[in-house]
């Protein structure tokens, strides 16, 4: 599979830059570390799976902010379009620093009832797709990097219909200290987000007024995470402030178990 490319015809960063790719990174919490690791001065690649609009509008708002950012189509379960994407970082910016895995899918069921080829769909994008773009970033990234994989509270809080979801999830965190063992040597570090409820598109999609505020109302900070939050905690991983955080399981998520 050849992955497809836009790019913003800025100039290209310095080697001096460092270079972030966002994959899922052209909605939701994906778009917010896209645009906070921008304004932290990184350039970026923003990966999308198939909504190429949303994907130029996060490069426009970037480079609107007088950020770097190019936008890569790639299916982050397919070894050689995501092996196009990181070539495509280095073509454009020169190497890779920083790698985000964002990019998840959400099917929500209870186990009796659970349609066995949405258990693969979830599991193919959410355990294949991390080790995926796992493996071309401790390939890739360069020396005093990061990388940040994304998991969900709901491992911890157990919600019924979650069976799918958290089942895949679990296979992320458990990966994430081996990862960073695995890379003992070259300065890289490797930690996993597990936000809790946090007020996306995908999230509200659904929900009554009612659930929504019950679900603010379940962590002691009473509210609902925002993307911005967790985008704050990726930088700060992927900083050089963050830099002694490795292989480490972040609950993002107000104070929920």
């Amino acid at each position: 599979m050849t992955a497809n490319t836009t790019t913003n015809h800025d100039a290209l960063a310095p080697a001096a830059v460092r270079v972030a790719v966002v994959t899922g990174g052209s909605r939701g919490i994906g778009r917010e570390v896209s645009r906070k690791l921008a304004r932290d001065g990184l350039s970026v690649v923003v990966n999308y799976a198939r909504d190429a609009a949303a994907a130029e509008e996060t490069v426009a708002t970037i480079a609107a902010a007088g950020g770097r950012a190019i936008s890569v189509q790639a299916d982050v379960a397919d070894e050689s379009a995501v092996a196009a994407l990181f070539d495509r970082a280095e073509q454009e910016f020169g190497g890779v620093d920083v790698v985000v895995n964002s990019a998840g899918r959400l099917a929500l069921s209870p186990v009796a009832d659970l349609d066995l080829a949405v258990l693969d769909a979830v599991h193919r994008t959410n355990i294949r797709g991390t080790f995926v773009v796992a493996q071309q970033a401790a390939r890739r990234v360069r020396a005093g990097g990061s990388f940040v994989g994304f998991s969900t509270s709901v491992v911890g809080t157990q919600f019924p219909t979650y069976g799918a979801y958290v089942a895949s999830k679990g296979a992320v965190e458990s990966i994430t200290l081996i990862l960073a063992r695995e890379l003992r040597g070259r300065n890289i570090t490797v930690n996993t987000v597990a936000p809790g409820p946090t007020a996306t598109e995908l999230f509200l999609d659904g929900k009554t007024p009612e659930q929504i505020d019950q679900l603010a109302k379940t962590p002691p900070l009473e509210r609902l995470g925002t993307p911005q939050d967790i985008a704050d905690v990726v930088a700060f991983l992927t900083s050089p402030e963050g830099h002694w955080v490795n292989g480490q399981i972040l609950r993002a998520n107000g104070g929920m178990v």
